[in-house]
């Protein structure tokens, strides 16, 4: 009975090291908050009476932990929740809301603290060590360790052979004589008769295997909320490591939070006593591993990138500008207004756009029309229709009748098909009769929005200032590093304002998104700035110390022309490098330019006196290039119209666009900035599809 006493006690140094942590607990708890002990003891007192007989089931069965999460994912709810009201605690006491170090904003919602709240700032651990909380995430690098004996060999070996007498001390000795007891017995019983006329060949009992060597797993896991990771520590004990050291693998576990035994880059780890879940990983085809992988292979696998350090970083940079963007216009006064993406207007005139059409053939691709004139088309859908009715009528063949509707059906797609390309062969110039989309969505062409900023000037003609903020598209077959097919853009429009106006609204919000980065996201750009780009921290510094510099086209075209050996021509469109060398060279500094000539302006910027410019801005920053676009409206009807007609658009798409100027017209302006462009700007990364969740960009839509 000694002995296996000794077993039990070796088997389950859980329990007792557990039960001496929920006492230490409960003084702290008197000293701290003496009300709160009338009303919680009746729950510490019957949780140790749930943990000891669960580890009795765990002594008898142990895989069932491991296993079967859901039987032990009850009493980490009542242990969260005194982690929930600690972890809100902070909250309260900090009265800035866009400080991101505040507590976990989950926790109302889940049983797990995320790890923002233990790590962030670098010095807050400390207020967590000894607390017990569940805490899951993504493991990102583990490693095994082997545990050394507890006792003295010989010891332990007697421990765990209790059969064998006290005088057998040398264990190899006694594992050799039992692995060579089937053999005696056979061979005596071969001699021996064993009182049977026949022997009796039995089955060689197998030798004993060794038992595993105790082990532990030291897993660094991630759950996107911070830069840093937290070591989590798991003994063999608890759950086969071997599920649980892969990368990638999701793990929701509940333990306590300990200072490291051993001095390293960890300040803080947690002791596992439970595992909640564990999400596997096919290791053959998970993608991501140890090694750091470059950014352009990751594109190909855009679902997995938001796992790794640089793109989770860049995504809580890009989620902190959202949300500053928000927060300036609200306390300017801008209302928020969501604009249309799919629309019948060319915003800027000649804008490439993508088409939106329901007229697709069984295999996704627009169906051929083999040459065929759409009068002819025509003809043959009234010949159909009137065989179809016919049909119906007669009511005597339903194939029939079937079979003619679905030729009619295809033939109405392919007259829309026909209309459609002779529309676009005839251009914009053409007045032709408004046509009939047979079998398209809508009645008439339509795309995906190039610009938002028509549509929102019909709310700021009623509603003062207004912003927008979404995705546009650009079916330009030009692409470059800083300009794909979809990109998100914040776009302004203020009534009763000029171009001054508009200009130094744009230079108070960019500065603004600099200051907030700097302030809120200061452990990330510490990463970017570490990992990306050595100077980000800086340049985001020196664009809110620096007065922006404006100059007018000329005067930008002067100081490009004696670099780049150009003719001063009036009408020259600047480069992006030009314009990267006006920042990051002459000025070192955000540049405006000003007062293009109106030929390098989309047709509803204003004219200005003297005929040849318009009053138009780029902002121009160093890294990024021109990051927003601004411009006056015009607001006179007379020369508008003027303006359509000489670019020769289709009047038709703008009427709703000229009643802004016949009913209440009002001098107005706006500006866009581009979201991803400034995020580029932010983190120093060179493609702007690096710093999109999911680029479109052209031959790739992934996901």
């Amino acid at each position: 009975m000694a002995s296996q006493e000794s077993i039990i006690a070796s088997q389950e140094p859980k329990i007792t090291s557990q039960e001496p942590k929920m006492i230490s607990q409960e003084p702290k708890t008197t000293s701290q908050e003496p009300k709160m002990i009338s009303q919680e003891p009746k729950t510490t007192s019957q949780e140790p009476k749930m943990i000891s007989q669960e580890s009795k089931l765990a002594s008898q069965e142990p895989t069932v932990t491991s296993q079967e999460p859901t039987v032990t994912s009850q009493e980490p709810k009542m242990i969260s929740q005194g982690s929930k009201s600690a972890s809100q605690e902070p909250n309260t006491s900090s009265q800035e809301p866009v400080t991101t170090t505040s507590s976990n904003p989950s926790s109302k919602y889940s049983n797990r603290v995320v790890l923002k709240t233990i790590l962030e700032p670098s010095d807050r651990w400390k207020e967590f060590v000894d607390e017990r909380v569940v805490v899951g995430g993504w493991v990102k690098t583990s490693k095994e360790v082997n545990k050394e004996p507890a006792v003295p060999e010989p010891q332990q070996q007697a421990t765990e052979a209790p059969n064998v007498s006290p005088g057998h001390k040398d264990v190899r000795c006694v594992e050799i004589f039992q692995s060579r007891i089937p053999i005696f017995r056979s061979i005596a019983k071969i001699f021996g008769g064993g009182g049977s006329s026949h022997p009796v060949r039995e089955k060689p009992e197998p030798a004993i295997p060794e038992p595993p060597r105790p082990s532990v797993a030291y897993l660094l896991v991630s759950d996107g909320s911070s830069v840093a990771s937290l070591q989590v520590v798991v003994d063999s004990s608890i759950a086969p490591l071997s599920q649980l050291l892969p990368i990638g693998t999701c793990i929701l576990v509940e333990g306590v939070l300990k200072e490291p035994s051993m001095q390293g880059k960890h300040s803080i780890e947690l002791k596992v006593e439970q595992i909640l879940h564990i999400g596997k990983v096919e290791q053959d085809r998970y993608p991501l591993s140890k090694k750091r992988l470059p950014l352009e292979a990751l594109r190909d696998c855009s679902h997995f990138r938001p796992r790794t350090t640089t793109v989770a970083s860049v995504t809580r940079i890009s989620s902190a500008l959202t949300f500053a963007t928000q927060t300036f216009f609200h306390d300017k006064g801008f209302l928020y207004v969501q604009v249309p993406i799919i629309t019948t207007t060319d915003g800027e005139g000649f804008s490439e756009k993508f088409q939106v059409t329901t007229v697709l053939g069984k295999d996704g691709k627009q169906n051929d029309t083999g040459g065929v004139s759409l009068e002819v088309v025509k003809a043959a859908v009234i010949q159909k229709s009137n065989l179809v009715e016919e049909l119906k009528r007669s009511e005597s063949n339903r194939e029939a009748l079937a079979s003619a509707i679905q030729d009619l059906r295809k033939t109405n797609q392919l007259a829309s098909q026909l209309e459609a390309k002779e529309k676009l062969k005839s251009g914009p110039s053409m007045k032709a009769d408004k046509p009939s989309f047979y079998g398209d969505f809508f009645s008439q062409q339509t795309y995906l929005t190039v610009s938002g900023l028509l549509h929102l000037e019909s709310y700021a003609c009623a509603m003062g200032n207004v912003f927008s903020f979404g995705p546009r598209f650009r079916a330009d077959r030009k692409e470059s590093a800083k300009r794909i097919s979809e990109m998100w853009m914040v776009e302004v429009q203020m009534a009763f304002s000029q171009l001054e106006d508009a200009m130094n609204c744009a230079d108070e919000y960019f500065k603004f998104l600099c200051k907030w980065i700097l302030k809120n996201c200061s452990e990330d750009m510490k990463f970017v700035s570490k990992r990306i780009d050595k100077s980000s921290s800086y340049r985001l510094e020196s664009m809110i110390s620096s007065s922006i510099e404006k100059i007018s086209y000329m005067e930008a075209l002067k100081k490009v022309a004696v670099k780049f050996e150009l003719n001063q021509e009036w009408g020259i469109a600047l480069t992006p490098e030009h314009l990267s060398y006006l920042a990051e060279d002459v000025y070192r500094k955000p540049v405006i330019i000003y007062n293009y000539p109106k030929e390098l302006k989309p047709f509803y910027v204003r004219l200005n006196d003297d005929g040849k410019t318009a009053a138009a801005f780029d902002m121009v920053v160093p890294k990024a290039g021109t990051i927003i676009t601004g411009s006056q409206s015009e607001e006179r009807i007379d020369i508008l119209n003027k303006t359509i007609e000489e670019l020769r658009l289709p009047r038709e798409q703008y009427e709703w666009y000229m009643d802004l100027r016949r009913h209440g017209t009002v001098e107005h302006s706006g500006f866009s900035l581009g979201f991803d462009l400034m995020v580029l700007f932010t983190t120093g990364l060179p493609d702007v599809r690096d710093v999109i969740p999911f680029p479109r960009s052209r031959g790739k839509a992934n996901n």
